[in-house]
């Protein structure tokens, strides 16, 4: 269940030849692929594109009737090597994943498939996660292109120059006989605009037709010696071949006016920041006329040696607005100017910030000071930087409290780290290595847990090096969600610690779902999947892997067997890795799946029934050690308004969802018994309404008596 359907947004993609299309960025790529009759689609989700996969997945029944195969795949490297059916068959493939963490995963079988090179068009459409908004460590997916050599188009982020992209990487890619990666940021997965579409292609060869015909061409097999041919055609046949199609198709852009003394190279992905920033400094319109000289590489790598050179003649400066670091296309200008002897000032990092997402204000002071250095008389008076004052932000940092992320109102993760946190009261710190998703909030106030976090999956081989000699010692905590438990885990993590003989504990966080990338199906998602294969059990898969010691907890809001079944994992004399499987249904998901259920029957007139806690402000103590222990957004303070209290007592806000956890967690830690449950009852029988009326009236005089006194005492 994703976070979002497409279901009806997906009817879009069978629109016709001449139709306007309007959309977001995702769907636009999506119908790109169906006109470009892509044969097979797979791979696995991450932001910004995980509504690709949830749009593929919700269009699996138009895809079908067009012959085309979709598959989720169970790691980015699966989905890259599910591109070989593209290299020795003249079948049309994409697959997406998120980048550089997915980049990563696939760097293996994206080194095989560049090697042999295909023969059908293979794309890879790769969502670019840097800057402010992400998630993963800050690196590129650039390397990867100018290593194994592949092609990279990053179109402008507009639908019609998407939809373009996709069609000129399928060509690309078959002129050249490489694959093409399709870089889309956040801009352009959540662009809204339109276009116009064509008819939807079947494939001419399906995979089908493919295994009804096999074809084998041993000079595309990567073993040796074709391996080092391939090297060869790489510089020799394929990137001319690249370089070509390139300038003839004009797959770059020249905008604006090519008699200015000074220019802008910059990459697709860029424009729209870069125009805007043009138009602050009143240098272009809305429309993205503008009077400077702009070269927009559609395509960043490869660099074509003379269209470079051709823009770069007759002028005095060239700034290179390249995001994020190394500045590896500023590099190869560099060096392709200096070859050709130009005497051109070449500017970017430097003018522009070296690291860092290029923001709308970073945009136009970097364009402005390179401006005010080589064109001065461009700018009006009033924008020369050395002129302005520059106006005063506030520092909201110093005014407002932090805001860290955190887990959601009533998420079956908490009460582990709750937990976690008592067993340390009792037995010490341990070392707690961390794992990607949303579990990594554990490192976050108020619980304060983790050390590392190595890779998705990798929760428990991060804490492979902690052997403790001393026998009866204290043992390594590590965590891994059931999302990269089926991404990577078991082997690299589970089977790593059978066959090393780790005396270390696992807790595998199952909540049914991969949740973090937006609540899609895995293998043991307990929902019935009609087109997956799930309810696949973790228990299962980690005794065969060889684990002796593994524990299932399947309620993970039961505190107390949650603290003492760690306990035992810490303090068991038996050796070899111990396993707690912790499950307990996406509290986002199942709120998903019952919100409309229960307004359904409501609305029908049926009895409906919401469990809500609260908190006795007679009984709290206003210690608030129910929040260090919990941390529930719906868990606030309150004034009571008594001059005899000094502080303020807990509070329930009405996005509780009824899950329970913070009286659990006050029993489990022995705290005050100041937590209570009631019910929501939405069309209750008589005897219910009966009931509630005179227990209203009772609490009303109870309540007028208390105050009378209070009045009294006063």
């Amino acid at each position: 269940m994703a976070e979002r359907s497409f279901a009806k947004e997906v009817q879009k993609l069978k629109m016709g030849d001449g139709e306007t299309f309007s959309g977001e960025g995702i769907l636009a790529i999506t119908k790109a692929l169906l006109e470009n009759g892509v044969g097979y689609v797979g791979g696995y989700q991450g932001s910004p594109i995980s509504h690709l996969m949830d749009v593929l997945a919700d269009a699996q029944e138009i895809l079908g009737e067009l012959g085309v195969h979709f598959e989720a795949s169970a790691s980015e490297a699966t989905a890259t090597a599910m591109l070989a059916a593209s290299v020795h068959y003249p079948i049309r493939g994409a697959v997406t994943y998120k980048s550089v963490v997915g980049t990563n995963v696939a760097s293996d079988a994206l080194s095989n498939l560049a090697s042999g090179g295909v023969t059908g068009g293979a794309l890879i459409i790769v969502g670019e996660d840097y800057g402010e908004g992400s998630s993963i460590m800050q690196e590129r997916s650039y390397a990867f292109a100018m290593k194994s050599q592949v092609w990279m188009l990053d179109p402008r982020p507009n639908l019609p120059s998407i939809v373009k992209a996709v069609g000129d990487g399928y060509e690309l890619s078959e002129i050249s006989n490489t694959p093409v990666m399709l870089q889309v940021g956040i801009r352009s997965c959540h662009v809204h605009g339109h276009f116009t579409a064509a008819d939807n292609k079947r494939p001419e060869m399906t995979v089908t037709d493919a295994l009804e015909n096999p074809a084998r061409r041993l000079d595309r097999i990567v073993l040796p010696p074709a391996t080092y041919l391939h090297e060869q055609e790489k510089l020799t046949k394929r990137k001319p071949a690249a370089e070509a199609f390139i300038l003839d198709r004009g797959i770059n852009e020249r905008l604006g006016s090519d008699t200015a003394r000074v220019g802008l190279i910059i990459t697709g992905g860029s424009y729209n920041t870069v125009i805007r920033a043009l138009n602050r400094l009143d240098l272009a319109d809305i429309y993205g006329d503008t009077q400077l000289d702009i070269l927009v590489l559609n395509c960043v790598y490869p660099l074509v040696d003379s269209q470079i050179d051709a823009f770069c003649a007759g002028k005095d400066a060239v700034l290179i607005v390249e995001e994020g670091f190394p500045n590896y296309i500023e590099q190869q200008i560099g060096h392709m100017l200096y070859r050709s002897g130009r005497s051109v000032k070449l500017e970017g990092k430097g003018k522009l910030p070296m690291g860092g997402e290029y923001t709308g204000q970073v945009m136009v002071d970097g364009i402005a000071a390179f401006l005010a250095d080589h064109a001065p008389g461009l700018l009006p008076a009033a924008k020369v930087a050395t002129n302005e004052e520059p106006v005063a932000i506030p520092d909201l940092s110093k005014t407002l409290p932090a805001r860290p992320p955190g887990f959601c109102t009533g998420c079956p993760e908490r009460p582990i780290f709750a937990a976690t946190k008592l067993v340390e009261e009792n037995l010490g710190e341990h070392h707690i290595s961390s794992d990607i998703g949303c579990h990594l909030f554990s490192i976050m106030p108020p619980f304060d847990l983790g050390a590392t976090t190595m890779g998705y999956g990798l929760g428990p081989a991060s804490a492979a090096a902690f052997h403790n000699e001393n026998k009866g010692g204290r043992r390594s905590i590590s965590f891994v969600g059931d999302g990269g438990f089926w991404h990577n885990g078991l082997t690299s993590s589970i089977g790593n610690a059978v066959f090393n003989k780790s005396d270390n504990v696992i807790i595998i966080v199952d909540n049914f779902y991969s949740a973090a990338t937006g609540g899609q199906d895995i293998l043991s998602s307990r929902a019935t999947n009609k087109t997956k294969q799930t309810q696949n059990s973790i228990v299962d898969a980690v005794k065969g892997m060889g684990v002796k010691w593994v524990r299932h907890i399947d309620r993970t809001y039961d505190v107390t067997k949650m603290r003492d079944t760690l306990t035992e994992a810490l303090t068991t004399p038996e050796e070899g890795p111990k396993v707690i499987v912790a499950s307990s249904e996406c509290m986002l998901n199942k709120q998903r799946r019952v919100k409309p259920e229960l307004a359904k029957a409501a609305k029908e007139g049926k009895r409906v029934v919401r469990p809500r806690f609260g908190v006795d402000e007679d009984v709290c103590t206003g210690d608030h050690a129910c929040m260090r222990l919990s941390g529930c957004p719906s868990l606030s303070v309150k004034d009571t308004g008594d001059p005899l209290r000094d502080d303020p007592v807990a509070a329930i806000d009405q996005s509780c969802v009824g899950c329970g956890n913070c009286g659990e967690v006050a029993d489990a830690a022995v705290l005050c018994p100041s937590f209570y449950q009631a019910e929501i009852v939405s069309n209750p029988t008589e005897r219910e309404t009966r009931r509630a009326t005179r227990a209203q009236k009772l609490m009303t005089w109870l309540q007028s008596r208390r105050d009378a006194k209070r009045i009294v005492y006063a």
